[in-house]
């Protein structure tokens, strides 16, 4: 079973990236079946296409672009899944669709693509954390070689040109080579930045202990009353801007005789 133009690829470990293992629990993180951050983009290749030719073979580990595993849902709230779906687990891939494919626990670049590892910013006078378009060429390509651009080297690229991935626990930017527009020299305080949330969302590690667990059930409950707070001064601003009374709490009236109203 082959297609012409496409690979078929299957997931490698589930569609989505929203669970996690708490001892012998299981717990969902994400139950949105359309946001893209929680979709996995980790496949194996079950088929290659006829018409091409590519160092990807069967059994090969890809990665690839969240839409071909995302569910959405229509005008009548049934839930879909992607044009790519094929048959039961297996999906269309487009080769323009595939951004890096493992060899020898190794992952390749796929076509013109590169990736970089964000680096802190050092300058004091901003508040920024990621120094802005410059970063650290992690997984290069034979076009950025062949102008002397080799894994390592600090670069700068064209903003905006930068597609967030987490690859083995690390974020990491994805971009063609042409994006790459400089090669500087080292200064010796750079350094690679990577957010905490970004290992925690491939592995969890054994175990979460009990105290953060309750800990951000607390954070979550502050969060709702903070929420329910300013709802209630956004009312209370509206009906002032419209001009209505602040209701007022009636008090319910009860038979008092001469010596009570008196006894103060």
């Amino acid at each position: 079973m082959n297609s012409i133009y496409d690979f078929i690829i299957t997931p490698k470990e589930g569609r989505y990236n929203n669970k996690i293992s708490i001892d012998d629990k299981e717990l969902i993180t994400n139950t949105s079946v359309e946001d893209h951050k929680i979709v996995s983009r980790h496949a194996v290749v079950k088929s290659v296409p006829l018409a091409y030719s590519f160092d990807i073979n069967i059994g090969d580990e890809v990665i690839i672009h969240h839409n071909i595993f995302r569910r959405w849902y229509d005008i009548k709230g049934n839930q879909r899944n992607s044009s790519q779906y094929f048959k039961e687990d297996l999906y269309f891939c487009n080769p323009n669709q595939i951004y890096l494919y493992k060899k020898q626990d190794n992952w390749l670049p796929f076509m013109n693509r590169c990736f970089v590892m964000p680096i802190k910013e050092n300058n004091s006078l901003t508040t920024d954390i990621e120094k802005k378009c410059v970063g650290i060429l992690k997984i290069g390509n034979s076009e950025l070689e062949a102008s002397n651009i080799n894994p390592g080297d600090l670069v700068g690229y064209k903003p905006g040109r930068e597609w967030e991935f987490v690859i083995d626990g690390k974020r990491i930017y994805c971009m063609k080579s042409n994006d790459i527009v400089i090669k500087y020299d080292y200064k010796g305080n750079e350094e690679e930045y990577n957010p905490s949330w970004a290992s925690s969302s491939i592995d969890f590690g054994p175990d979460i202990s009990a105290d953060r667990l309750k800990n951000a059930a607390a954070t979550k409950k502050l969060a709702i009353f903070d929420a329910f707070e300013i709802l209630n001064r956004i009312e209370e601003e509206q009906n002032m801007l419209e001009d209505k009374p602040k209701e007022e709490v009636k008090k319910e009236k009860t038979f008092r005789g001469f010596a009570e109203g008196r006894s103060k």
